[in-house]
């Protein structure tokens, strides 16, 4: 996990990016929350010296397809989405282990894990 395995726990996890922005996001998008097909979760894979490594997890809703071809674009959407807000939850995250002076963020391409499944990389730089 690196050396911020015992910082990233579940419940500052919750706290940095809430269950709720996926209603949040999903009532912006289609003016209803119950049209989102998926929940977003934060989660944290590990780190190396001052990068720091999350995952966007896209957890299917019951009753509702996670499609590729729905999910593929939304790096794009989320780099730029105000409720998402990736710069606010990088600063946030930058703040968490005290080195909140020059984050960066990078998203990667939307990873299939399986149906139910689908992750976002979300790369921070502490540097």
């Amino acid at each position: 996990m690196g050396q911020y395995g015992d910082v990233f726990i579940d419940q500052l996890l919750e706290s940095l990016f809430p269950a709720s922005l996926s209603n949040d996001f999903f009532e912006a998008l289609f003016g209803d929350a119950e049209e989102g097909s998926y929940d977003i979760e934060l989660g944290y894979v590990g780190d190396s010296s001052d990068i720091l490594n999350f995952e966007l997890r896209l957890k299917e809703r019951p009753g509702c397809c996670l499609a590729c071809n729905l999910t593929y674009g939304l790096p794009q959407v989320f780099s730029r989405h105000p409720i998402i807000n990736i710069q606010g939850l990088a600063e946030k995250i930058g703040e968490a282990v005290g080195k909140s002076e020059n984050v960066s963020w990078k998203l990667g391409s939307t990873q299939e894990k399986n149906k139910q499944l689908h992750v976002i990389p979300l790369i921070v730089s502490l540097s």
